[in-house]
């Protein structure tokens, strides 16, 4: 699912999303489509209709930064989408985004070593959420979702996981909002590309949440699992960049101290270690 014009893409959501009332507009009743039309978003950006239009056409590509500024202050993004909607428009002018570039699959050995002998879930996750290793707490924890090892298919194509994410509906959409970001960034990875085009097919929650084209690191989460073997979890997931390796993420899951989550994670990883 290649994007040929993901700056216009991209603002045509965040017009699609902002209603009338959000920027101060008399809400005139229904309308045929949703959000603001061109002219109201070219009035209060302070551009021409026509400017805005091959904005979103893709005839115009190199806005300046005013120009993207006022876009901001319109839509009411936050700052990860400000910076977002001015890669976009970068894009053109350098090289792709470093961290979009296709991901190298193998994992270094120390970093094998180092969550190895951990005792709390940790993984190695590749941009489009491969699971590229994991050690054992996390096999036990993620053990529901075998013989699957990308997480984005696991959450939209696997019944299960609406079991096991309690909170799916505050999953899913992080989920996809961190894929957004790398697809629309001139990612020249296919199996991403691969990835987009079967979700869109097999799943209409995943094509409508990839049409609202937010985008939002997920970085720091709360999650709320439902184990086979260990009932109710409440963890902190948080993820950092691995330096040196491109593409990879550092996925950490901890529960609260003598919290019975962490009794329950000690359980699994006590139990894995025995198998």
């Amino acid at each position: 699912m290649h994007r040929v014009n993901p700056l216009g893409e991209f603002i045509r959501a965040r017009r699609t999303a902002t209603s009338p009332g959000q920027v101060g507009l008399p809400d005139g009743g229904p309308r045929r489509t949703a959000g603001l039309r061109r002219h109201e978003v070219a009035m209060l950006a302070g551009v021409s209709e026509g400017y805005y239009a091959r904005l979103e056409q893709g005839r115009e590509k190199h806005p300046s930064d005013q120009v993207l500024n006022a876009l901001i202050r319109v839509f009411g993004l936050d700052a990860e989408a400000a910076e977002h909607l001015h890669k976009l428009a970068r894009q053109g002018l350098r090289t792709r985004d470093r961290g979009c570039l296709p991901t190298d699959d193998r994992v270094a050995p120390h970093l094998l070593a180092l969550i190895g002998a951990w005792r709390s879930p940790a993984m190695i996750l590749s941009q489009r959420l491969d699971v590229l290793a994991a050690n054992g707490p996390a096999r036990a924890l993620f053990s529901v979702m075998e013989p699957e090892t990308n997480l984005l298919r696991f959450v939209f194509l696997d019944p299960a996981a609406r079991k096991f994410y309690r909170d799916w509906e505050e999953i899913a959409p992080t989920c996809v909002a961190g894929l957004r970001a790398c697809t629309s960034l001139g990612s020249d990875d296919e199996a991403l590309h691969r990835l987009v085009t079967q979700l869109a097919a097999q799943s209409a929650e995943f094509r409508r949440l990839w049409d609202k084209y937010d985008v939002r690191s997920k970085t720091y989460q709360t999650k709320n699992l439902l184990h086979p073997k260990v009932g109710e979890l409440t963890l902190t997931y948080q993820s950092f960049d691995v330096n040196g390796s491109r593409g990879h993420q550092l996925a950490t899951y901890q529960a609260e101290p003598g919290s019975e989550s962490e009794e329950a994670l000690n359980w699994l990883a006590d139990r894995h270690a025995a198998r």
